[in-house]
Protein backbone atom coordinates (compact mmCIF):
# COMPACT_ATOMS: atom_id res chain seq x y z
CA UNK A 1 0.00 0.00 0.00
CA UNK A 2 1.37 3.43 -0.97
CA UNK A 3 2.51 5.98 1.55
CA UNK A 4 1.98 9.69 0.90
CA UNK A 5 2.80 13.07 2.39
CA UNK A 6 0.42 15.88 3.27
CA UNK A 7 1.47 19.54 3.35
CA UNK A 8 -0.26 22.89 3.78
CA UNK A 9 -0.08 25.09 0.72
CA UNK A 10 0.20 28.44 2.49
CA UNK A 11 -0.92 31.51 0.55
CA UNK A 12 -2.50 29.47 -2.25
CA UNK A 13 -6.16 30.14 -3.05
CA UNK A 14 -7.07 27.20 -5.29
CA UNK A 15 -5.64 24.57 -7.62
CA UNK A 16 -5.24 27.03 -10.51
CA UNK A 17 -3.29 29.39 -8.26
CA UNK A 18 -0.98 26.52 -7.21
CA UNK A 19 -0.40 25.68 -10.88
CA UNK A 20 0.44 29.33 -11.64
CA UNK A 21 2.92 29.58 -8.75
CA UNK A 22 4.63 26.33 -9.73
CA UNK A 23 4.84 27.39 -13.40
CA UNK A 24 6.44 30.68 -12.33
CA UNK A 25 9.03 28.81 -10.25
CA UNK A 26 9.88 26.56 -13.20
CA UNK A 27 10.30 29.61 -15.49
CA UNK A 28 12.61 31.25 -12.93
CA UNK A 29 14.71 28.07 -12.69
CA UNK A 30 14.96 27.93 -16.47
CA UNK A 31 15.96 31.62 -16.69
CA UNK A 32 18.64 31.12 -14.03
CA UNK A 33 20.06 28.17 -15.95
CA UNK A 34 19.13 25.72 -13.20
CA UNK A 35 17.72 22.27 -13.96
CA UNK A 36 14.03 22.61 -14.81
CA UNK A 37 12.58 20.41 -12.11
CA UNK A 38 9.61 21.18 -9.98
CA UNK A 39 10.39 20.91 -6.30
CA UNK A 40 9.39 21.98 -2.82
CA UNK A 41 11.99 22.84 -0.21
CA UNK A 42 11.56 21.70 3.38
CA UNK A 43 13.79 21.38 6.42
CA UNK A 44 13.47 17.67 7.15
CA UNK A 45 14.04 14.63 4.97
CA UNK A 46 11.40 11.90 5.30
CA UNK A 47 12.76 8.80 7.02
CA UNK A 48 10.37 6.66 5.00
CA UNK A 49 11.58 8.04 1.65
CA UNK A 50 11.81 4.62 -0.01
CA UNK A 51 8.15 3.91 0.77
CA UNK A 52 7.11 7.34 -0.49
CA UNK A 53 8.82 6.78 -3.83
CA UNK A 54 6.80 3.59 -4.45
CA UNK A 55 3.96 5.59 -6.06
CA UNK A 56 3.58 8.11 -3.23
CA UNK A 57 2.22 11.63 -3.71
CA UNK A 58 2.19 14.88 -1.80
CA UNK A 59 -1.37 15.94 -0.98
CA UNK A 60 -1.76 19.72 -0.76
CA UNK A 61 -4.13 21.23 1.83
CA UNK A 62 -5.50 24.45 0.36
CA UNK A 63 -7.71 26.70 2.47
CA UNK A 64 -8.62 23.99 4.97
CA UNK A 65 -9.21 21.13 2.52
CA UNK A 66 -7.08 18.52 0.81
CA UNK A 67 -7.68 19.44 -2.84
CA UNK A 68 -4.88 18.20 -5.05
CA UNK A 69 -1.94 15.82 -5.19
CA UNK A 70 1.34 15.50 -7.06
CA UNK A 71 3.49 12.40 -7.49
CA UNK A 72 6.75 12.39 -5.55
CA UNK A 73 9.67 11.68 -7.89
CA UNK A 74 12.61 11.99 -5.52
CA UNK A 75 14.29 13.66 -2.57
CA UNK A 76 17.48 15.71 -2.74
CA UNK A 77 19.47 16.72 0.31
CA UNK A 78 21.14 20.11 -0.01
CA UNK A 79 22.80 22.83 2.07
CA UNK A 80 21.79 26.51 1.92
CA UNK A 81 24.07 29.58 1.87
CA UNK A 82 24.25 29.59 5.68
CA UNK A 83 25.26 25.94 5.94
CA UNK A 84 21.85 24.59 7.03
CA UNK A 85 20.72 21.28 5.61
CA UNK A 86 17.36 20.97 3.89
CA UNK A 87 15.49 18.54 1.66
CA UNK A 88 14.02 19.23 -1.75
CA UNK A 89 10.95 17.17 -2.71
CA UNK A 90 11.10 16.61 -6.48
CA UNK A 91 7.54 16.69 -7.86
CA UNK A 92 5.77 15.59 -11.00
CA UNK A 93 4.33 18.74 -12.63
CA UNK A 94 0.90 17.11 -13.12
CA UNK A 95 -1.65 18.28 -10.55
CA UNK A 96 -4.36 15.70 -9.87
CA UNK A 97 -7.51 17.10 -8.26
CA UNK A 98 -8.90 15.11 -5.34
CA UNK A 99 -12.24 15.13 -3.64
CA UNK A 100 -12.04 18.12 -1.27
CA UNK A 101 -11.68 16.65 2.22
CA UNK A 102 -11.50 18.98 5.21
CA UNK A 103 -8.28 19.08 7.20
CA UNK A 104 -7.08 21.27 10.05
CA UNK A 105 -3.92 23.33 9.87
CA UNK A 106 -0.61 21.81 11.01
CA UNK A 107 3.06 22.67 10.74
CA UNK A 108 5.52 20.96 8.44
CA UNK A 109 4.41 17.86 6.59
CA UNK A 110 2.74 14.65 7.72
CA UNK A 111 2.72 11.09 6.48
CA UNK A 112 -0.61 10.03 4.97
CA UNK A 113 -1.52 6.37 4.63
CA UNK A 114 -3.20 5.45 1.33
CA UNK A 115 -6.34 4.30 3.16
CA UNK A 116 -6.69 7.82 4.67
CA UNK A 117 -6.13 9.75 1.43
CA UNK A 118 -9.02 11.26 -0.52
CA UNK A 119 -9.81 9.67 -3.88
CA UNK A 120 -8.94 11.44 -7.11
CA UNK A 121 -11.66 13.64 -8.50
CA UNK A 122 -13.41 11.79 -11.35
CA UNK A 123 -13.09 13.72 -14.59
CA UNK A 124 -16.33 14.75 -16.21
CA UNK A 125 -18.32 14.61 -12.98
CA UNK A 126 -21.29 17.02 -12.83
CA UNK A 127 -19.80 18.75 -9.79
CA UNK A 128 -16.54 19.49 -11.62
CA UNK A 129 -17.62 23.05 -12.42
CA UNK A 130 -18.86 23.78 -8.90
CA UNK A 131 -16.65 25.55 -6.35
CA UNK A 132 -14.90 23.12 -4.00
CA UNK A 133 -16.45 24.80 -0.92
CA UNK A 134 -19.96 24.22 -2.29
CA UNK A 135 -19.18 20.59 -3.10
CA UNK A 136 -17.79 20.02 0.39
CA UNK A 137 -20.83 21.62 2.03
CA UNK A 138 -23.27 19.60 -0.09
CA UNK A 139 -21.34 16.42 0.75
CA UNK A 140 -21.42 17.23 4.49
CA UNK A 141 -25.19 17.69 4.20
CA UNK A 142 -25.45 14.33 2.46
CA UNK A 143 -26.83 15.82 -0.75
CA UNK A 144 -24.13 14.45 -3.05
Amino acid sequence: MALHLMKLSVGIHDIDHLAEVQALRRRRSEAAGDPITLSHRTRNTPRRAAELLEEGSIYWVIRGRIRVRQRLLGFEGEVDEEGRKYCRFVLDPELVATEPWPHRAFQGWRYLEAKDAPPDWPRGKVEADMPAEMIAELRELGLI
